[in-house]
């Protein structure tokens, strides 16, 4: 098995998502595992269409027209050996984020997330096939939120519009994994815990007409959930392997409940109610020295239940082609994704039905 088709799998994990549950936007660029010293640059734009409709009983079916923004991500991953056994890398990407905005129906509902992670890992190799590794990861993360007085029904007068704003937090947790490889079939089975980061936001909180529009500071806890994964890679025949994961996510802990808000609403902003586990699958070829290409399908199950109006989707299905071209110590991967969105429904009874999304990702890997 050709080392540059088996170092396909890693990249292809990551590049092209176009969409993943709970608030998840990108996955932490795995170096550790790449020969010698590396560095990678990583880039993706992904484009969601999500709208639904309701039909009204006087005024007929109305659209809540797009209401998912587009966003970009980036990464930055160095990796180093400081001996034969010990391996470190440093970090740097945004691993999760949302962007909402109503311009119909929920008109001026909108909310944003926004987060960069910083991880240091240090990989120990305890036998020719046998590694482990772990480290921390430090989380930095903002939101806001704006719900428009319409949305509050009778009390709509009385409440005015509602805006809450979290500042900046941030937050340690850690990594652990072990790894069994058999180098000769280009085998590697990881297995990686992600602790669970909880985020203490001081926010600021207001309802334009109640209480005179006074402003409540307080502070906000949500929690970024823990993960586990399971990932693989072999060789089956030659300049050809398969690859693939399994995620767990408890985003059923995520929820934000801002004090003034449950106070006055008794209900939190949004929220999850299960978790997410996402399955990917998929298959990498070496065509020559040069050019490796790569096929990946995944699949996240859809719950159920009432559906967020900031996350109106349930479940998804993808398929990701892309491909990896080396010229002497420069790598250069792409992939492009299509995502189809599972259906929802909201509290309202809109129908979020038929949604897709569509992400392009590169990465540029220098070897020195």
């Amino acid at each position: 098995m050709n080392y540059a088709a088996a170092a396909l799998a890693g990249l292809a994990m990551t590049t092209g998502l176009a969409q993943a549950g709970g608030i998840d936007r990108s996955n932490t660029p795995f170096i550790l595992f790449e020969k010698g010293r590396v560095l990678q640059l990583g880039y993706s734009n992904v484009t969601p269409t999500v709208s639904g409709t309701f039909n009204h009983p006087q005024a007929g079916l109305l659209s809540t027209k797009d209401m998912a923004e587009n966003y970009n991500t980036l990464s930055l991953a160095y990796k180093a050996d400081l001996s034969d056994k010990l391996s470190y890398a440093i970090i740097l990407n945004q691993p999760y984020g949302a962007d909402a905005l109503y311009t119909a129906f929920y008109t001026g509902l909108e909310a944003h997330w926004d987060s960069n992670q910083l991880a240091a890992l240090i990989k120990y190799k305890a036998t020719d096939r046998v590694s482990v590794y772990g480290g921390l990861r430090y989380v930095r993360s903002n939101a806001e939120i704006f719900i428009p007085r319409s949305l509050f029904g009778g009390s709509a007068n009385v409440l005015g519009d509602y805006t809450a704003s979290a500042d900046t937090d941030g937050q340690v947790g850690y990594i652990l994994g072990v790894a069994y490889e058999i180098p000769d079939i280009a085998l590697r089975v990881g297995l990686s815990y992600e602790s669970e980061i909880t985020h203490s936001f001081a926010t600021s909180e207001q309802f334009s007409v109640l209480n005179g529009g006074a402003t409540l500071n307080s502070t906000t806890e949500i929690i970024l959930p823990q993960s586990v994964t399971l990932d693989f890679q072999s060789g089956v025949a030659k300049d050809t392997l398969v690859f693939g994961s399994i995620r767990w996510a408890e985003w059923s802990k995520w929820h934000v409940r801002p004090s003034y808000y449950d106070q006055v609403i008794n209900d939190e902003v949004t929220g999850f109610d299960n978790d997410v586990i996402t399955y990917q699958l998929g298959v990498g070829r070496r065509l020559n020295e040069n050019l490796s290409v790569f096929a990946r399908i995944a699949y996240e199950k859809a719950n159920g239940g009432v559906a967020s109006r900031l996350s109106p989707t349930d479940g998804s299905r993808s398929i990701a082609i892309g491909g990896s071209y080396t010229m002497d110590n420069m790598k250069i991967t792409g992939g492009i994704e299509y995502a189809e969105l599972g259906d929802a429904v909201d509290g309202t009874g809109v129908q979020f039905e038929d949604n897709k999304a569509v992400g392009v990702g590169f990465a540029v890997q220098f070897s020195f």
